[in-house]
């Protein structure tokens, strides 16, 4: 079978062991079938007593422990791993799983065929939760948002992200949606001056927190929320709807 990139995967018929290198695919491995997943990033933080052998970051894992683990599979994503060390994991004969998921149909697509095809588990029921959960769009009038992601600089989420299409869903435009750029370094200045209706907070990959960010956008609506529910594809989305749209009510203070 071919994963999300077109590149063709030869997976063994059963597979015992599984490395994810992506913290989503390794809450959705760990949800769906524990007992095969045997390595994942130092990032990988849920479940919170995951015990497999670390294999150090998203962005510079450690090729030979993963080779070591001898795994089935590598499951990895588009964005959030480099191309150089999937090539090189590919290379040395290990069949490596690349999701790429910009959107949550996407992600509900992706998430199906990874499982059947990659860790030949079936389709997991909270799959068809998560589904379900967010197949209505939020009713009521729509509001804008800018979504910072860093600070020193400023970044901002752009186009083509889940982070935007999980928000526009929950009836929030994304202000740089047609950026060029999928993560705009954008003055402050110009943030404040667009006066969007929200300036949505998120505590990863920067920690903003009560302290540290609304301060910057006297005036603006601020909405502190989690990361893992903005960003995370996997089991999380059960639940992130209600806790997202908890958050983002009218009237709700940061």
């Amino acid at each position: 079978m071919k994963d999300d990139t077109g590149v063709a995967v030869r997976v063994p018929a059963r597979v015992r062991r599984i490395v994810s290198l992506v913290p989503s695919l390794t809450e959705s491995v760990a949800a769906t079938a524990p007992d095969t997943l045997v390595g994942a990033t130092d990032w990988c933080t849920h479940p919170a007593d995951l015990d497999v052998t670390r294999v150090r970051g998203t962005k510079n894992p450690d090729l030979e422990t993963i080779g070591r683990l001898r795994p089935d599979v590598v499951l990895a994503n588009a964005e959030e791993n480099r191309e150089p060390d999937v090539s090189a994991l590919r290379r040395a004969g290990l069949a490596v799983w690349v999701t790429r998921i910009e959107t949550l149909d996407e992600a509900f697509t992706s998430l199906d065929r990874m499982f059947r095809h990659a860790c030949r588990t079936g389709r997991p029921g909270w799959l068809d939760l998560a589904e379900e959960v967010w197949r209505e769009p939020a009713p009521g009038p729509r509001r804008t948002a800018v979504i910072p992601i860093w600070r020193r600089p400023w970044m901002v989420v752009g186009r083509d992200t889940f982070t935007g299409d999980v928000l526009r869903r929950l009836g929030v435009d994304n202000l740089y949606a047609d950026h060029p750029e999928r993560y705009p370094k954008v003055p402050l200045p110009e943030l404040v001056e667009r006066a969007p209706d929200l300036v949505v907070l998120p505590d990863e990959p920067y920690a903003f927190a009560a302290d540290d960010g609304p301060e910057a956008f006297p005036g603006l609506g601020c909405v502190l929320v989690s990361g893992r529910d903005l960003t995370w594809y996997g089991p999380s989305l059960v639940a992130a709807r209600d806790r997202l749209e908890a958050r983002l009510a009218p009237g709700r203070p940061a």
